[in-house]
């Protein structure tokens, strides 16, 4: 996830319990309000209904047309005293205009007139329109608050995302930048100290990159050089040896074995240094390879090469497999399979090759068991020892795949060692 809407998420867990809390503590806010409101209507009410009772003037209406209604009643001392001086309940109440009952809000309350006499009063507001009211208040928070929830992410997510523009470039800048490579210069001005750092942290180390490159690529250089030149003159040399008529059998055997040795390390030494260069990035040739006329090239070649062992090979093509990459590393790791099929497989043995526009399978009889599928491309690594490998070829399949974007897994299927590359 990236880290704009990981903080995006985060704002949003945080707020959500505070907003909702706010919203919670809005609505008992309102609804005290309004409760204030209607009290304070009807306790206005019943003090101009006990101002005319004690004036002797006469009383309004029992229902005056607002669906207010009051009754007035004489109780004796002791009830008076069980009763509060002033009280309010909510209970239903029936209404004389509409004939029927409804949620009311009701305040009663005991007062003396001259006489002694105790008055209880009952007063009564409808309040319907309080739940409406408070239905209303209820739907408009809601929507309010969301909006106001929504408006502050938005404006969180635009915020950070403002601040972090030069990461962005920089981090776009990093993901199109090629070791050893012709690269832009990176531009990302800007007025953050933490940011003009990262610039500057990122620069020397490329730079330092470029600079550990460009030595290794001497040093394999003159590695091939000093290694191979010498092996080579010493072979050379063991051929003229060779040659002679006069050396025992047991002494060309002890020279032939020599041959063999130097002619392992040479291949050895060309495997690593291959190793390296593809580590390195020291192939440019990139372009969108098809793989159907590499295949069927070295298919015939190495058919040749391979024809005493009489290993049958069944070639399937559904679709052509095409990538871009070093076309170079792609006859690589084309030749490295099919070797690899035949070098490991055992007379009278089968290959299968198949193709198919996101996959490159190579199946080869041979070990009865299957390899380790955990071990198998590392280095060096050889399920069975044959004459000649320098088991470097599988691991060094894995490394183009790796510095080309493609991915190269194991399998034993139908007693058959397989190997899938895939896009």
């Amino acid at each position: 996830m990236k880290l704009i809407y990981r903080i995006a998420l985060r704002t949003l867990l945080v707020l959500l319990p505070i907003m909702f809390l706010w919203g919670v503590l809005f609505y008992k806010a309102m609804l005290n309000e309004v409760m204030d409101e209607m009290d304070d209507n009807l306790e206005d009410y019943s003090e101009e209904i006990i101002r005319r009772a004690l004036a002797g003037d006469d009383l309004p209406a029992v229902s005056n047309g607002s669906n207010n209604q009051y009754f007035l009643m004489p109780i004796e001392e002791d009830v008076a005293k069980a009763i509060p001086e002033i009280a309010y309940k909510d209970s239903m109440l029936y209404i004389i205009d509409k004939r029927e009952k409804e949620p009311a809000r009701i305040l009663e309350t005991v007062f003396v007139n001259d006489l002694g006499q105790k008055y209880l009063l009952h007063v009564a507001t409808p309040s319907i329109d309080r739940f409406d009211l408070m239905q209303s208040i209820f739907y408009w928070i809601v929507i309010l608050y969301a909006l106001l929830f929504i408006t502050v992410v938005m404006a969180n997510m635009f915020v950070f995302y403002r601040s972090l523009r030069p990461l962005y470039k920089l981090l776009n800048w990093l993901d199109s930048y090629k070791v050893g490579k012709s690269n832009k210069p990176l531009v990302n001005s800007t007025a953050i100290p933490e940011f003009r750092k990262l610039n500057e942290a990122v620069m020397k180390n490329t730079q330092l990159h470029e600079s550990y490159n460009e030595m290794q690529k001497q040093f394999i250089g003159n590695a091939s050089h000093e290694m191979q030149t010498p092996v080579a003159i010493c072979m050379n040399r063991l051929e003229m040896v060779m040659e002679d008529e006069n050396l025992s059998e047991k002494n060309m055997e002890q020279l032939g074995e020599i041959y063999s040795s130097l002619m392992h390390l040479s291949k050895l030494n060309k495997s690593l240094l291959l190793m390296t260069r593809i580590e390195s990035g020291q192939y440019a040739d990139v372009a969108d390879v098809s793989f159907a006329p590499i295949v069927e090239k070295y298919i015939e070649n190495l058919g040749e090469v391979y024809s005493y062992m009489d290993v049958s090979l069944e070639y399937l093509k559904d679709a052509d497999f095409k990538k871009e990459m070093s076309v170079t590393l792609a006859e690589l790791l084309v030749t490295n399979l099919l070797k690899n099929a035949y070098v490991h497989n055992v007379t009278g043995g089968r290959i299968k090759v198949k193709l198919s526009d996101s996959e490159l399978v190579v199946s080869n009889s041979g070990n009865a068991e299957p390899l380790d599928s955990e071990r198998i491309f590392s280095r060096f690594y050889q399920g069975s020892k044959k004459e000649g490998s320098t088991g470097l070829g599988l691991s060094i399949t894995n490394q183009i795949c790796k510095v080309s974007g493609l991915t190269v897994s194991y399998l034993f299927v139908d007693g058959m060692h397989t190997f899938v590359v895939k896009k």
